[in-house]
């Protein structure tokens, strides 16, 4: 997918929230009784207003976005910087606008761009597994850190693609999937790139009659996501189609194939 710089090939490609899942709506379970068995208590439903977040991604259920991020086993460390170092003459950079599968081909075809990877960052538990991250008590975001070469590819081209492949107007939401997982943000690493940030999002304001709802902040620890997650679309997704990531391209991002 081209940068801004190719306008045609920008609009060529449909913005990732018209690429989410329809919804299918599971009915609300019974409140189920514990058990003595310390291992037949983890199926226990507390809330009945949770609704098998784990399976989010294979299209069945949605979470509320009213359900509110409470973590029992918050930890200090996931508050912590990222302090994982780039390569040589590389730089990272943050993002979260959605389902991370999509986000992170929209990013590997930009060129300059050197490295993706998606995972989870600024919640209150350490290790989150996808399903953890999936049910909204963790307060975790999607996101994909990009390792980038500056010399090839500048950090506002990057916020550039960031703006025009998502709707960041829409609050813990991106077309059908919703949560506070998929909430918009951009996590800066510098001083330099927070100004960056903040001054594209004033400009990309003005062109919108929608308040954007993008949280912009420092970049924290980052959980590097279950290895099926990594390159997913580029590796064929679930139905085993697989997607260019070439540098360049702008073929339509099929979000689930």
């Amino acid at each position: 997918m081209l940068l801004k710089t190719t306008a045609a090939a920008t609009n060529a490609t449909p913005p990732l929230s018209s690429l989410s899942k329809h919804p299918f709506t599971i009915p609300k379970l019974p409140l189920l009784k514990p058990f003595n068995s310390p291992r037949t208590q983890t199926l226990t439903l507390e809330q009945p207003t949770l609704r098998m977040s784990w399976l989010n991604k294979l299209g069945f259920g949605v979470r509320s976005t009213t359900d509110s991020p409470v973590e029992s086993s918050s930890s200090p460390i996931p508050q912590g910087p990222d302090d994982d170092i780039p390569a040589p003459g590389q730089q990272f950079a943050q993002f979260g606008a959605g389902c991370f599968w999509g986000v992170e081909l929209v990013f590997q075809r930009v060129p300059g761009v050197t490295k993706t990877e998606v995972g989870y960052t600024q919640g209150l538990s350490h290790n989150p597994s996808y399903e953890g991250v999936c049910s909204g008590k963790s307060g975790h975001s999607e996101v994909v850190r990009v390792q980038f070469d500056p010399k090839e590819c500048s950090y506002e081209n990057l916020l550039d693609m960031f703006w025009s492949k998502h709707d960041p107007t829409t609050l813990n939401r991106q077309g059908n999937d919703v949560g506070t997982q998929y909430r918009s943000g951009i996590y800066f690493y510098t001083p330099e790139q927070e100004k960056a940030a903040l001054e594209a999002k004033g400009r990309q304001q003005k062109v919108l009659n929608r308040t954007i709802v993008t949280e912009i902040l420092p970049a924290k620890k980052f959980y590097r996501a279950e290895e099926y997650h990594q390159q997913y679309l580029a590796k064929g997704g679930r139905f085993g189609f697989r997607q260019s990531s070439e540098k360049g391209c702008n073929d339509p991002i099929r979000c689930y194939g």
